[in-house]
């Protein structure tokens, strides 16, 4: 009996021996093929979400995959993080080579007596292989492997390393990866912000992110740390100070997530422009730094719900229920610096970008292009345009088309200065001028531009194309910035996860138009369009502000589009159906009013602000029919009543004699523009702006 017993230990013995021999053998194998899967670890570049930045450094969104996950160094994170991750997880973490014998033979014990793998006596090295590259099921083969890769690991990364890369890659709940966004998801707060109790709730979470949820389990959690806290007391790694004033703090849980944003339309625009040069750009962890202040943003989106909620007081109409909408770009003058950007009045309602996806016709918002070539063709502010009826023919697919443009207020002036026909938007003396100065030459100067689809006819005078808010705001740098048009740009700077630059944009100038002191004739036309014309509405006390309003047919768009001595802005109110937006709603009663708003709290915001407009070299003053008039060499003063040889004597109203009011009535021009027709109501009545022009 015993040699039998004898026989079968050594049977044992040999099988075990010879399993021992093939284990070893297996484990040897596996050690020297793993290299690469080591190297996937020492090399890894987790996927890091993006963030878009103001001009300050003020966070405005995130740009994220799947996930969102911002990276921390090392050196950002808090040693009491540090310490409770090791305190929890793996107490000799700093003593052992990748895997914790101890921990493993407590597992197998466990293991065994349930029947099954429960535990696996896991150190942070075998964590962070697990979380990077390796399934989470409990297999032999795989625990296996994963010791070998923690002892390869640990002979080529830090401590540090491994633990910086340990705590970017565990989740926290709520959709966020790695401490530094949970830390800015729960707490609202930098790393280095951190409290001893929100490390010790932060260290407890990814145990069971669900379970200890602090949006749904505060208590749960809250108990849960202060077990970590008691931890690192009997460690004797924080005193018994520090662990009793940490249990009673009970810290705030914001239940905003990171993937909000402030500026949606900001956010969409920059992942619009960035998509195609950045193919990473939701998982680079990108800081791209904008051109946009947030305070501003906040005040042009503030500015246009005070706009449309006023004129859908005036309408009898429920803002939430109405399509009613708008858009506002605000832009540094001398830089093209985008400052605000707003897109409609609720992004969550409508994501459609109508500051630059939108093409509307901005009217009268346009005559200023017009009247800057007559200026830059010796056109003086004081000269005299005809304010008279004209009647055009012009042929669509062979048929003859009338068209026969009129004020609004169905009556001409005879003569009006130049100056006085823009204060005015006087339609007529627009469409004379244009005529008088010839078609080519406007149209030929307006390409300088950039504006695509130009027509070619006399529409151009009332301003019949199609123009996004933020190229109105481009063309108009023409004015604010004395000349020079300035490209618009959103991004100022990407900054790569590695700290570089590896983009920066510079100020643009697209198009050098006309000359300064020209530029600032039109300023000076243009600030008695605020001053005393059809833009009333957009005046603000204290501050030099020049403009001008645009109306389309039938009431569709009103514009505001003007500028300080620093910022362009523009302002566009409408339906996006192309429905009128109301009677006499025009935009100098219904988007003037915004842009004053604007620039009184531009002003409450910093009143060092500069407040009037510099006079260049070259403008000078003299006086003509007793008024007193801005010249230039280009632009002199003309002859004091030029006309007056055709005015009637002993009139009360100045008006032509009988045979030159019958020359210009019967003055009949054919234009053929090959088949494109002019605006559909061109032959109704137009206005000029306050109630003003229909264009």
């Amino acid at each position: 009996m015993i040699r039998k017993l004898d026989k079968i230990i050594k049977i044992f013995l040999l099988i075990a021996l010879l399993l021992a021999s093939l284990l070893s053998g297996m484990f040897l194998f596996a050690y020297y093929k793993v290299d690469s899967d080591v190297d996937k670890i020492v090399h890894f570049t987790p996927e890091v979400s993006s963030e878009i930045l103001d001009r300050n450094g003020k966070h405005i969104a995130y740009i994220l995959k799947n996930h969102l996950r911002l990276y921390a160094t090392y050196d950002e994170i808090p040693f009491f993080v540090i310490e409770g991750v090791v305190a929890m997880e793996d107490t000799k973490f700093f003593e052992h080579k990748g895997i914790n014998p101890d921990a493993i033979l407590r597992a197998i014990i466990k293991d065994i007596k349930a029947g099954h793998l429960v535990e696996g006596g896991s150190t942070i090295t075998q964590q962070l292989i697990k979380n990077v590259m390796l399934s989470r099921k409990k297999k032999l083969a795989r625990k296996i492997k994963e010791a070998i890769l923690a002892i390869k690991l640990e002979k080529k990364l830090s401590k540090e390393q491994i633990l910086e890369r340990y705590l970017n890659v565990i989740p926290y709940g709520n959709n966020f990866i790695g401490i530094k966004t949970a830390t800015w998801g729960y707490f609202h707060k930098n790393l280095s912000q951190l409290t001893l109790k929100e490390s010790a709730m932060l260290v407890g979470l990814p145990n069971a992110p669900s379970y200890y949820n602090p949006l749904k389990h505060y208590d749960r959690l809250n108990k849960r740390a202060n077990i970590i806290l008691n931890r690192l007391y009997k460690l004797g790694w924080i005193s018994k100070e520090e662990y009793k004033k940490a249990k009673k703090e009970h810290p705030r849980v914001f239940k905003t997530t990171l993937a909000q944003n402030v500026a949606p339309y900001v956010r969409d625009e920059v992942i619009r422009r960035l998509s195609k040069k950045f193919k990473d750009l939701k998982t680079g962890g990108y800081k791209i730094y904008t051109t946009i202040d947030l305070d501003k943003q906040n005040l042009a989106k503030e500015a246009l719900k005070y706009g449309l909620l006023n004129v859908s007081g005036i309408l009898n109409e429920d803002l939430k229920k109405s399509d009613l909408n708008g858009a506002i770009v605000m832009v540094q003058n001398n830089t093209g610096e985008v400052l605000a950007m707003v897109g409609g009045r609720d992004y969550y309602e409508s994501p459609f970008n109508r500051a630059t996806m939108i093409k509307r016709q901005p009217g009268s918002a346009f005559k200023p292009f017009v009247y800057q070539v007559a200026l830059d063709l010796g056109y003086n502010p004081a000269t005299k345009l005809t304010d008279l009826a004209r009647t055009f023919r012009y042929k669509v697919n062979g048929k003859t088309v009338v068209w026969a443009p009129k004020n609004y207020e169905r009556d001409f002036k005879g003569f009006i200065t130049l100056r006085e026909a823009l204060v005015e938007s006087r339609n007529l003396a627009t469409v004379n001028l244009v005529s008088d100065i010839g078609l080519d030459k406007i149209i030929n100067k307006l390409k300088l531009l950039g504006v695509k689809n130009i027509p070619h006819d006399l529409s151009i005078s009332l301003g019949n194309l199609a123009l996004s808010p933020m190229k109105v705001a481009q063309i108009y740098t023409v004015f604010s910035n004395y000349g020079h048009m300035i490209e618009p740009h959103l991004i100022s700077k990407v900054v790569s996860r590695y700290n570089s630059v590896i983009y920066e944009s510079k100020p643009k100038e697209i198009a050098h138009f006309t000359r300064p002191e020209q530029a600032y004739l039109m300023t000076s036309i243009l600030e008695d369009v605020i001053k005393r014309g059809t833009g009333k509405k957009a005046r603000v006390k204290g501050i030099e502000l020049a403009g001008k309003t645009g109306t389309t047919n039938n009431y569709v768009d009103a514009w505001f589009c003007g500028y300080s001595p620093t910022i362009t802005t523009i302002v566009w109110v409408g339906r996006d159906r192309y429905k009128p937006i109301g009677k006499k709603m025009t935009g100098g009663r219904v988007s003037a009013p915004i842009f004053s708003y604007i620039y009184w709290e531009l002003l409450k915001q910093n009143p060092q602000m500069k407040r009037k407009f510099d006079k260049p070299e070259g403008v000078y003053v003299g006086f003509i029919n007793g008024h007193q008039e801005l010249y230039t060499k280009i632009s002199p003063l003309p002859k004091e009543n030029p006309n007056q040889d055709i005015y009637e004597e002993g009139s009360d109203t100045p008006s032509l004699k009988s045979k030159e009011k019958e020359k210009l009535d019967g003055d009949i021009i054919e234009i053929y523009d090959e088949g494109k027709e002019l605006e559909k109501n061109s032959s109704s009545s137009t206005k000029s702006d306050d109630v003003e022009e229909l264009f």
